[in-house]
């Protein structure tokens, strides 16, 4: 895709896949890079900062014999996945707007 993408769109990204199921981060990875192009050595400093202000919460469970770790959206992360939503549609609905030209600049 040829539109950049912000951290905290990034984040919005993984709290939503985290919300519909419990995930690893291969699995956030893979499914966040269907819309962005980011490494892993970029997504993993992302979930320890979600982890670190109490969004995300990890549980380990073994998986053909090794330990893998599955992120959990908290309570917190919840109402930051609302919060992110709210302003998600405001600013899609207003650059469609732009692009739809029925959000005009008025000239005074």
């Amino acid at each position: 895709m040829y539109f950049p993408v912000s951290a905290l769109l990034i984040e919005y990204m993984i709290l939503s896949v985290v919300e519909s199921r419990d995930s690893y981060g291969y699995e956030i990875s893979q499914t966040v890079k269907k819309a962005a192009d980011i490494k892993e050595s970029t997504l993993y400093p992302i979930l320890k900062k979600l982890e670190a202000s109490g969004f995300l919460t990890t549980y380990s469970r073994e998986f053909q014999g090794r330990m893998r770790k599955y992120y959990s959206l908290t309570n917190r992360g919840v109402e930051q996945l609302v919060t992110l939503k709210e302003e998600w549609t405001l600013y899609t609905d207003t650059v469609n707007g732009i692009i739809e030209g029925s959000i005009r600049h008025d000239k005074n």
